[in-house]
Formats: structure tokens, sequence, C-alpha cells
């Protein structure tokens, strides 16, 4: 058993921490909005902090997920951050989607004082987040990664290291690539078939069993062709994920044609009021020009 902090209870971070309890840890919680941490307590039990630094101290392992860069910064380095509550031979594990840049500057301000950090975001969304089944692509140095394995894997299916610190991040960045394009295709091909006028449930049952087959086929293909978009995450978030990878392709001279795209096809659907529709609202783009 090991003894935990997690910061950040959002759709993410609420059943994460929930699990680390159901592991056996003991946890204490700390959340911006004050009623959110006391809900999580009431339902997990464990212990909630009034700040990020009170909520570090004597604490083995911190847990963050929250929601950009500023707001990382702030809960680590700021006055009342992590970095001023740990102890000695602690390890902060950040579990947002953020860029790597900022991985790589907490890294250097925790490691300058002698505390280990793993940038680790992660993949499967709200649905991996509750059923404790998600992907984590972690960056940092093995051992201190190898410290913490185990415990991530209360709410995991898998977590490697795939690099440095900020090599997490990266490698979200490639996640989020190629989930932009894989749904862009599905609700193209969706879209061509309600056009077509066949029936979208025989048609992916069919092709589902080849080759096209993909996770967003198989979870979000109903809802698409339903017109329904609220599962999952939200099309705020994925703009903000992709603006990060495009961002880092224009320093290391890649080259996202389709994401940036895609990005721009996106802020269309927030343009029809879409902000908090799930990314597989692409679909509701290409509907409307339909009609």
């Amino acid at each position: 058993m090991a003894k935990v902090a997690f910061l950040g209870l959002g759709v993410m971070g609420y059943p994460m921490a929930g699990h680390l309890v159901k592991a056996g840890h003991q946890v204490t919680v700390y959340n911006r909005t004050t009623a959110k941490a006391e809900a999580w307590v009431k339902q997990f039990g464990g212990a909630m902090a009034a700040t990020p630094k009170l909520a570090a101290e004597d604490q083995d392992i911190v847990f963050t997920c929250v929601g950009n860069d500023k707001d990382l910064h702030l809960v680590v380095l700021g006055d009342d951050g992590v970095i001023h509550g740990l102890k000695a031979g602690a390890v902060l594990v950040d579990h947002t989607t953020a860029s790597a840049d900022i991985a790589r500057e907490i890294g250097a301000a925790l490691s300058a004082q002698g505390f280990g950090f793993i940038d680790a975001p992660v993949s499967g969304g709200q649905a991996g987040a509750e059923n404790g089944v998600l992907t984590v692509m972690a960056g940092g140095d093995e051992a201190v990664f190898n410290q913490v394995k185990d415990v991530i894997m209360s709410y995991a299916r898998c977590a490697e290291r795939l690099g440095e610190t900020g090599a997490g991040q990266l490698t979200k960045m490639v996640n989020q690539i190629c989930i932009a394009g894989v749904v862009q295709g599905l609700a193209e091909a969706l879209h061509f078939a309600r056009s077509a006028g066949l029936d979208g449930e025989k048609v992916v049952e069919v092709i589902s069993k080849g080759a096209a087959q993909s996770w967003q086929m198989e979870n979000r293909y109903k809802s698409m062709w339903a017109g329904e978009y609220n599962f999952g995450f939200a099309i705020d978030w994925m703009r903000k994920d992709l603006g990060i990878a495009l961002e880092e392709a224009r320093r290391n001279g890649s080259h996202l044609p389709l994401t940036a795209l895609v990005d721009q096809f996106y802020s269309e659907v927030q343009g029809m009021g879409g902000n908090r529709w799930d990314t597989s609202s692409l679909m509701a783009r290409l509907e409307k020009s339909r009609k």
C-alpha cells in the first residue's frame, strides 16, 4: 500500500482516484472546486486537502490530472504548489495531456530538488477511466517509472515508458493525430452510406469484420448514426490537444496536413455550438451540409 495524493477530479481523475482506493492505497485528493472533492470523499473515503501543497505532504506519489499547461504549472510550481509539499524521494506522476515543454520544465524543477517526475498522459476516455483500463504513455527516468508502475496499474491495462521526460506527451500527440484522422474517415463513410440509402448498421456489421475495423467504429458508429454526441472526450479538449501537436510539428519539421484540416473541421463544429460534443461529432458537420 502506498500513500498517494490525486489532484484534479474531472471526468478522468475522479474515477482514477477511486481505483487507487479500491487497490488498497491511502488516498488524499485535491480539487479546485471543493464540492467535487467532498463528493469524492463521501463516495470513496480517503481524505481531502485544501491546497496542492497540503495534499502533497508526506505522500509517496502525487498524481495530477488537470486541464492544460497553465493549470499544471500553477498546481505544481505555484505558491501553494506540490513542489513545496513533497517529501524526500517522492514522485510526481502527471496524467494531464499537456506540452512536452511543460513536462520538461516541471521535470527539471523537481529533479533539482531531488524529486522524481513522470509525464504520463492517458488514452481510453471516460469509459476507460471508469473501468480502470486506461493506456498510459510515460516519459522519465526508467528507475522512477518502475517505482510507480504498479500503482499506476490500479486504473490501467497498459503502462509503458517511451523515453525520457516529455516522451509521454509526445506519444499522446501521436495518439491524438491518429484519432483525428480515423474519426474524420468514419464520419465521411457513415455520411456517404446514409446519402447512398444504405442501412448503416448492416454496413458496419460487414465492414467491421475486415480491414476498416477500428475502436472508433466499434464504439461510436451507433451514436454517430443517431446524431448523438454526448459520449466521452469533448471537442474543446481535442482542439487543445491537436493545437499542442501542431505546434510541436512546426518545431520538429513534421508535416500534418490532415491533422490541421480536421482541427479546422472541429472549429466549424464549435461554431455550431458543439464545444462540449464528443469528438465523433465531425459527423454533425457533414450531415448539416447534406441538409
